[in-house]
């Protein structure tokens, strides 16, 4: 099968782009070669003669006739110029010629010399230049520049005459021709060799991305994705590694959620089952244990249904479907009354519930959602408070915030395991014995519910001292006049 190429992709277009980058270059270098030689040669060239005419009015100046002489010469040879000094008495020249005057071409450099002090003459300016011809009138390849040395009155006066021959360029410019054809051949093939290998270079790390990225699609997560030789495709690949880690602890994490959900639904299920079927085998008839078996049944309803609560809550709050509505509330009031419905507690089962409460803080927030907050953190406490089941709820001012604790003296829970315990169903390592059931999910509830708020939030826990969550909400004013807990 024929492969057509893509002409959209990284590589071709790298390709081409380099191609056409030499193509240009050297549509650049002809160009210059054919439209601006001839005359950027003239321009030098003047601008070469008119330099060294600066030079010598300022070696003039200094009154050394021989120092005047040797800068004449060398000047001339550097330069390959023809240079005469006309002296005038009366309007009659007299001419010195130095290095680099052909002897036989004498007059004709007089010529132009007198053709140069009558424009001068004529026009009253201490400078001029042409392009002379001659006799024939076929243009001459040479600059012609005239100033004056001294005197002001041009019948008694020094003026210094440079001449540059332009050296004939034809042949030159052939010359230079020829190698340019060479050099654009050589420019291009190695430009085509350099974009070939360039652009290999460059798709090679993102054809290994995209392979990797094929896999991570396929469900092949905590791939770790390479870059190359470049920032970009290295900062491409890092982003990408985060990614499939990321999904390989969602995707662990979703297995351990589907795992905890089917244990936790199986038992009460199990547990209504066994006791509808002893209900209807054996104690139908018997109306005290009839009664025992149908409460069995409805607390693991109960427990049923507070774990589909749960859960619908948890995704609600993770979907955005559930929105908190932020106003200002009594939040010493909503700890003191959560408190309060697990009084009952104190007097059964022990338990010693404290409330640190020091004054009234109205603060911003969500009044429901808050309160299911502090009931979660406080039912989580009595899971897994210590033998002395001393609980304690404080409310403390932070600057311009209100923070919420809630503390037990439990077994307290290992530093590695402090940012997992947010997590849906994760189980502390720690040895406790839950004295209530739960569903697992309280604590991802507060989690979801205070980014909400985008509330400051977090657990203080020493292995066995005990386990202080904690969370903050901006405070609009304090009353001193509260009563305490």
């Amino acid at each position: 099968m024929k492969l057509k190429p893509d002409f959209k992709s990284i590589s071709f277009k790298t390709f081409a782009y380099f191609v056409l980058f030499a193509g240009v270059l050297m549509i650049l270098l002809w160009s210059l070669q054919v439209l601006f030689l001839n005359s950027f040669y003239g321009i030098m060239k003047s601008n070469q003669t008119k330099t060294v005419a600066k030079e010598l009015q300022t070696s003039y100046a200094q009154r050394d006739e021989e120092a005047f002489a040797n800068d004449v010469n060398n000047l001339s040879r550097s330069y390959d110029l023809v240079i005469l000094v006309g002296t005038y008495t009366g309007g009659l020249p007299r001419y010195y010629h130095h290095a680099s005057l052909p002897v036989d071409n004498l007059q004709f450099y007089k010529d132009e010399a007198n053709y140069l002090y009558s424009e001068l003459k004529a026009t009253g300016e201490t400078s001029t230049e042409r392009n002379p011809r001659d006799e024939m009138d076929v243009p001459r390849k040479m600059f012609a520049y005239a100033t004056m040395l001294e005197g002001t009155d041009y019948t008694d006066a020094v003026i210094l005459y440079v001449f540059s021959p332009l050296s004939p360029i034809t042949s030159t410019a052939k010359i230079m021709t020829a190698i340019l054809i060479y050099v654009t051949i050589i420019s291009l093939v190695l430009a085509t060799i350099i974009s070939l290998y360039l652009s290999r270079r460059i798709t090679r790390p993102i054809r290994k991305i995209t392979g990797s990225a094929e896999r991570l699609a396929q469900g092949e997560y905590g791939i770790v994705f390479k870059g190359g030789h470049y920032t970009e495709l290295n900062q491409l690949a890092d982003t990408l590694t985060s990614a499939s880690i990321e999904l390989e602890k969602s995707d662990m994490l979703q297995k351990d959620l589907i795992a905890n959900v089917s244990h936790d639904l199986r038992t009460p299920l199990t547990m209504i089952r066994s006791y509808a079927e002893m209900i209807r085998d054996l104690s139908g008839d018997n109306p005290e244990k009839r009664e025992q078996h149908l409460q069995v049944i409805i607390d693991e309803s109960d427990r049923l249904n507070a774990l589909v609560n749960d859960l619908l809550a948890v995704s609600r709050l993770q979907s955005g479907k559930i929105t908190i509505e932020i106003e200002e509330f009594n939040i010493s009031e909503a700890v003191r009354s959560i408190v309060e419905t697990y009084r009952i507690m104190e007097e059964e089962e022990g338990y010693h519930f404290v409330v640190d409460c020091p004054a009234t803080y109205i603060v911003y927030g969500d009044p429901e959602r808050i309160s299911q907050v502090i009931g979660n953190l406080f039912t989580n406490a009595i899971k897994f408070c210590g033998e002395d089941r001393v609980i304690r709820v404080s409310l403390s001012r932070k600057g311009r915030t209100v923070r919420c604790s809630v503390g037990d003296h439990g077994p307290g829970i290992a530093p590695e395991e402090l940012d997992h315990i947010w997590e849906r169903y994760y189980r502390s390592s720690s040895n406790t014995v839950r004295t209530a059931e739960g569903t697992g999910l309280g604590l991802s509830i507060v989690k979801e519910v205070l980014t909400l708020h985008k509330a400051n939030f977090g657990v203080d826990s020493t292995v066995g001292v005990g386990t202080t969550f904690w969370f903050e909400l901006d405070l609009i004013r304090e009353e001193e006049d509260a009563a305490n807990g």
